[in-house]
């Protein structure tokens, strides 16, 4: 029997150093912002999304892997990675440190079952920010400056930042009316999910991808019309502070996110780089008011945004280079040499080398096109005569220069000769 990696998943492989690169900078911006980072279970009680991202949403009724262990629990891979983190921060009690404000990030492998797609499989990669415990418009802006500057950090062009406000309670209560009276006349038009999100949460039929074309959503009210006085201060100061940092943004009124969790602020980071494809979303986020005290902490608010990281290995294109060569690739003719390059190779690696040997027992025409491969470097020769007098011939395969070193002298050699400048083009 063959087998194949399950659909909507894939290998990575000849892409692992673009993943790499992708990573530390993702983790470089994130020490530029004093955020730390947090790993959480790639499964957790299926209640937890439940409970923090909504039984409403398409996520938790119709795309979660769920299956139940060996007890009878119910047990879900990660579908997205707030709801973890907001997790371990009630657990752990992270709300009592001496520091108000926690930030934290995350990324890794999360679950959907959804049609796979270019950049989107049932496995994909998130990358994710969470700042908790002050309900304040600068941390909302820090948020979005932070997504923006990565993005950009990418080489990604045509860059927009959408934003829109849900309001606090009270603003979602006003407007969950207006939705009700307003989707009331049409039910009978729209599908079933709508009709079962009526009465639980008709915020949610602004997401659905069967009616979106149906005339009642052209002209569903906007949240921005029943912002509470509070909730407009909030929001006001948010564009006043982008405004003062010269960050374009878009008011978009039919910006509402998928997940139930968000309130005041939500933004997401939309691109018209043809990498992408006109108006696409990179990545977004949003203030979240309830989802701390839902899941059994305190009054706590926080605001957060995620990427998928094959969306932004996309974006990025050539932006992310393929990992360097190897310094040296070793190769021996015959036994002895053989012996001698295994002493070698160990010894510049630690010494901080990056180096290879052949061990198929070639010829030099066979181990030069090997070198050629790994980009290597130096080509470093060693046969009966190189080990009879304890030196080695280095040959510069950018410079094509050949020289004979000792033994003693090999580390000192490569050290002068990258000090002279990077050869590598």
């Amino acid at each position: 029997m063959a087998y194949s990696a399950p659909r909507g998943t894939v290998d990575i492989i000849n892409q692992a150093p673009k993943w790499q690169q992708l990573e530390q900078l993702l983790r470089t911006v994130c020490a530029y912002y004093n955020v730390s980072e947090m790993r959480t279970p790639i499964f957790e009680h299926t209640e937890l999304f439940n409970r923090a991202v909504g039984d409403t949403t398409d996520v938790v009724s119709k795309e979660m892997y769920t299956f139940q262990d060996k007890k009878g629990r119910s047990i879900t891979l990660r579908p997205e990675g707030t709801a973890g983190v907001a997790r371990s921060f009630v657990e752990n009690k992270l709300f009592a440190n001496p520091e108000k404000l926690q930030k934290y990030y995350y990324m890794g492998p999360m679950f959907r079952y959804e049609r796979p797609q270019n950049g989107r499989q049932r496995q994909f990669h998130q990358f994710g920010v969470e700042m908790l415990g002050v309900e304040s418009p600068y941390i909302d802006v820090e948020c979005m400056v932070m997504a923006v500057s990565i993005v950009e950090s990418l080489g990604l062009k045509d860059v927009k930042l959408h934003i829109n406000s849900l309001g606090d309670e009270e603003s979602r209560e006003a407007y969950r009316e207006a939705l009700k009276e307003h989707f009331k006349p049409a039910l009978k038009d729209l599908c079933y999910d709508c009709n079962q999100r009526f009465e639980k949460n008709p915020l949610r039929i602004l997401d659905c991808k069967v009616d979106r074309a149906h005339e009642s959503m052209k002209d569903a009210p906007k949240t921005i019309d029943y912002l509470s006085e509070s909730a407009k201060a909030h929001f006001d100061k948010v564009c006043s502070l982008l405004d003062d940092l010269e960050i374009e943004y878009v008011l978009d009124v039919n910006l509402v996110r998928g997940l139930d969790y968000y309130s005041h602020t939500v933004f997401e980071v939309i691109s018209d780089d043809k990498k992408l494809g006109t108006g696409s979303t990179v990545g977004g986020g949003g203030r979240y008011s309830s989802l701390i005290s839902e899941l059994g902490g305190p009054e706590v608010t926080g605001v957060g945004f995620a990427f998928g990281m094959e969306r932004l290995l996309i974006a990025a294109g050539d932006g992310l280079n393929e990992e360097e060569g190897l310094d040296v690739y070793v190769m021996p003719l015959g036994d002895e040499a053989r012996d001698l390059s295994v002493q070698i190779v160990t010894m510049l690696r630690a010494n901080g080398f990056s180096c290879d040997m052949d061990y198929c027992e070639r010829g030099l025409k066979g181990q030069f096109k090997s070198a050629d491969r790994f980009d290597a470097h130096f080509s470093m020769i060693i046969g009966e005569e190189e080990v009879k007098n304890e030196v080695v011939n280095m040959k510069c395969n950018h410079s094509k220069e050949q020289t004979v070193v000792k033994l003693e002298n090999i580390v000192s050699f490569i050290d002068e000769h990258y000090g002279e400048g990077d050869h590598h083009e």
